[in-house]
């Protein structure tokens, strides 16, 4: 375990923003399981934004790379696309 001060409130940190991490990923995943699980274009086009938007936020903070986040968005829209 960490033995100075600083090492202490670094590591307490990093607790923190791991949960959160992890907490925005899984919120992030489950809307990309919603979203491909939908089965009306209508649905799918208004709620695709929204997966986006969550998608550039993860990339932005660096929890998933730019290239994993480039290619969910393009194979959301190409699904959403092709929706009858």
């Amino acid at each position: 375990m960490a033995n100075h001060k600083s090492a202490k409130k670094k590591a307490n940190q990093d607790a923190i923003i791991r949960l959160r991490n992890r907490f925005y990923k899984k919120t992030a995943r489950t809307a990309i399981a919603k979203l491909r699980n939908m089965e009306s274009k209508e649905e799918a086009t208004s709620f695709l934004p929204k997966v986006v938007s969550m998608i550039d936020r993860l990339a932005k903070k660096n929890t998933w790379h730019d290239n994993k986040a480039s290619n969910l968005k393009s194979k959301l829209m190409k699904f959403v696309n092709k929706l009858v």
